[in-house]
């Protein structure tokens, strides 16, 4: 059970208790007498992190302390920031599919966010935040802000100087990421580049203040990038678009970026900080950011440099239109499993920093392996779903207008293929930050480098045999390599993440999600013969047959006894006594 003090030998104690361990602890006395000890105590984090606490009628309101409050409002609004992206990409989809422009255009904004997420964007996740974390919590806030001044000036300017490069250069850098056929595509890509450049400069400077937000338990702001960036090129397309064309989209994805720098300004001022340009290359905090930037960016180099792959690949299918399946088809993928996992680990990834800077290694492990565990129990049936419904899905999201049969047809090919390597995606995302957390950059290189190498070699070998289904094998293959290769050495430290009981469990949960992909697949297969064809009837075949795949999967595993679904069923019981 949670205990701060030797003299409180039972859960019914409150005194030394915050209000959220009081209702945890009320909880668990509750469920006592129908679970075995082992059990209760496994739930504890769970509780705490994960699933949402009432006591006596009384929402539990302390937002900073309860994670289960903001890993749901994150999460809320990541979801509203990703449908809105989905709309945006139909939009696009409509007035573009995969033609000439949708490539280029494509082409022209991955290059600035991968040479971002290559350089950049590990300094801040990796390296900022745990050494602002350490500063927070040994020497204080004015120290750490005046650290995360010389930060953000460094950051600004090196982000600066490369836009300038690649708004002189943008040729060599087209070049490498993709291999067009046709010269117009990669003039208007090379165009377009130089338009988006200036997008690499406005991700550093807001990633850096989000950095300062989220060491600081601050996520409503950061969560909300998405959602207004979006808001700004919905609009375009509404009101812009049929006068300015490719061009100006590409403008109202600039404002977009300024506008995400811009909303971190007011919350960074409600909590004292004020930026203060330094220019304190040799401070501490730097000089420690630096010595873990070098492992840490090569290891974050994962995802950009399998983008730069697939990209490569993907513009030699179907006159480049590889490239255009390959990013719908991501972005939807991202919003099924980026909404969950990225939450999560936004949220967790600031706290597992704090627990090492206080030396807490043991309710580290425990933080770390509940996370993975919980994780699992929602990304498994969110994998075999997203496979039975891929093609609907898309229908529903981009069909219509210029996305013909043959873009649906390759887009969820792709989709369907990715989705496999969903697992792999969040438990890279996960224990990435575990080392990152740790200040351990070597390990995640390592791994990242192998996993490198396995895309590239899978590309080669199967992109011509399967063409975009290759391409999305690669990566999903990749990506759990990646996964697994994080995982063995915690399993050799002794902080092995899966124990005996968790092993057992997750084969329960595998068994479950093969038993309701089955059972899915069977529903929708049922129900495309006897619905009518259009938006309509795919809405109402997805609707049910999401509704339908969640209460199988949840009743197997209550069967299955998972503690995850216990609880589950223990707070709808609940919610429905307050109802």
């Amino acid at each position: 059970m949670i205990k701060r003090k030797k003299s409180l030998p039972y859960p019914g104690k409150t005194r030394g208790f915050s209000k959220c361990e009081q209702a945890v602890n009320g909880r668990l006395e509750r469920l006592k007498n129908g679970y075995s000890w082992c059990t209760i105590s496994r739930l504890r984090l769970t509780l705490l992190h994960l699933i949402p606490i009432y006591q006596g009628g009384d929402a539990v309101e302390e937002r900073q302390n309860n994670a289960t409050k903001t890993i749901s409002v994150v999460m809320l609004i990541t979801l509203v920031g990703k449908i809105l992206g989905l709309y945006r990409d139909r939009l696009l989809a409509v007035h573009y599919s995969t033609q000439m422009e949708a490539n280029a255009f494509f082409t022209a904004s991955r290059i600035p966010r991968v040479f971002f997420d290559a350089v950049f964007a590990s300094a801040i996740a990796a390296c900022f935040i745990p050494v602002f974390s350490e500063y927070l919590e040994k020497k204080g806030k004015k120290e750490a802000f005046r650290f995360a001044g010389s930060f953000i000036t460094i950051m600004a300017v090196l982000t600066a100087s490369l836009t300038l490069l690649g708004m002189l250069f943008p040729q060599p850098l087209v070049t490498l990421f993709a291999d067009y056929e046709d010269p117009q595509t990669t003039a208007l890509a090379i165009s377009l580049t130089r338009v988006m450049f200036p997008t690499f400069f406005f991700s550093g400077v807001a990633f850096s203040l989000v950095g300062v937000l989220q060491a600081q338990d601050h996520f409503t702001a950061p969560a909300l990038m998405s959602t207004l960036s979006n808001l700004v090129i919905i609009a375009y397309f509404f009101f812009f678009n049929q006068s300015m064309g490719i061009y100006g989209l590409a403008g109202a994805y600039l404002v977009g970026w300024l506008i995400q720098g811009l909303i971190q300004i007011p919350p960074l001022r409600r909590l004292g900080y004020r930026y203060r340009p330094s220019w304190d290359f040799r401070s501490e905090g730097m000089k420690k950011v630096f010595v873990l930037m070098a492992p840490v960016m090569v290891s974050t180099w994962v995802q950009p440099i399998n983008l730069v792959i697939n990209s490569r690949f993907g513009s030699r299918l179907y006159d480049g239109a590889g490239v255009s399946a390959m990013e719908y088809s991501n972005n939807l993928y991202l919003v099924i499993a980026g909404t969950f996992i990225l939450s999560i680990t936004n949220v967790i990834f600031p706290r597992l920093s704090r627990l090492t800077a206080g030396g807490q290694q043991g309710e580290f492990r425990d933080t770390l392996r509940q996370t993975v565990r919980s994780s699992l129990f929602f990304v498994l049936p969110m994998t075999a779903g997203l496979m039975v419904v891929a093609r609907p899905l898309i229908s529903f999201i981009y069909g219509g207008g210029a996305f013909d049969e043959f873009s649906l047809q390759i887009t969820s090919t792709a989709l369907v293929w990715l989705s496999l390597g969903m697992v792999g995606y969040a438990l890279q995302n996960i224990l990435s930050r575990a080392y990152f957390a740790r200040q351990d950059g070597r390990t995640p290189l390592v791994a990242g480098a192998v996993s490198i190498g396995v895309n590239l070699v899978l590309c080669m070998v199967l992109v011509q045999r399967l063409e975009v289904a290759g391409l999305a094998i690669s990566s999903a293959v990749s990506s759990t390599v990646y996964a697994l290769l994080l995982l063995l050495p915690l399993q050799h430290r002794g902080e092995a993440i899966l124990d005996g009981a968790m092993g057992r469990d997750v084969l329960k949960m595998v068994l479950a999600t093969l038993v309701m992909g089955l059972a899915t697949a069977a529903m929708l297969s049922g129900l495309t013969t006897v619905l009518p064809t259009g938006k309509l009837g795919e809405l109402v075949s997805l609707g049910v047959c999401v509704v339908f795949g969640l209460l199988v999967y949840f009743f197997l595993t209550l069967g299955l006894r998972l503690s995850e679904a216990k609880l589950i069923l223990s707070v709808l019981k609940h919610l429905r006594k307050r109802g």
